[in-house]
């Protein structure tokens, strides 16, 4: 995936300045996909020079430089092309597992804290997207197709770190033995 999907798949949901895609990015698409304000800035500037992308001075801009983004027609082709492409799934790839398997050769090295610190990770992210599902998506309440599929993808998160909190657990069990 490339940054610029992730951007317009952002502003067609909603306008918006820079500043203001970056934060809502943060709070959204950033739990997939990370991305720096300076990326996102210079993916801005890449965009609107493809024509992917357009601005004009944000109305509440005064004499800033503050920019209002929106999706050109072109973008949209760009979005519709690149959603349509196979995709592989994302192969795990993580120095934890490489350490363990060390530890599985030579012996105990002392992995536990970093363990303990990764469960911890996990679990906070995860008290962090159940308290967004509170949030967001009550039970009983009738929610639209966007909102159902923008839970579907919360869900996964959830079901991600809720393994990686199991995981993490079962396997201080076995280094403590």
């Amino acid at each position: 995936m490339s940054l610029a999907h992730a951007l317009m798949t952002s502003l067609l949901e909603k306008p918006s300045s820079g500043y203001d895609l970056a934060r809502r990015f943060d709070k959204s698409i950033g739990f997939f996909w990370h991305a720096t304000h300076q990326q996102i800035y210079r993916e801005l500037a890449r965009m609107e020079k493809a024509g992917w992308i357009a601005s004009e001075a944000a109305p509440d801009g005064g004499k800033t430089r503050k920019r209002l983004y929106q999706v050109c027609p072109d973008g949209e082709t760009e979005l519709r092309r690149w959603v349509l492409e196979p995709t592989a799934p994302t192969d795990l790839r993580d120095e934890l597992m490489v350490r363990l398997r060390a530890d599985a050769a030579i012996g105990p090295l002392g992995l536990e804290p970093e363990l303990r610190r990764r469960q911890a990770l996990h679990e906070a992210r995860l008290a962090a997207y159940r308290a967004i599902e509170q949030r967001d998506f009550p039970i009983g309440r009738s929610l639209s197709r966007e909102a159902r599929i923008q839970h579907m993808i919360l869900k996964t998160g959830i079901m991600y770190e809720e393994a990686w909190a199991r995981w993490s657990a079962e396997t201080l069990k076995l280094l403590a033995e």
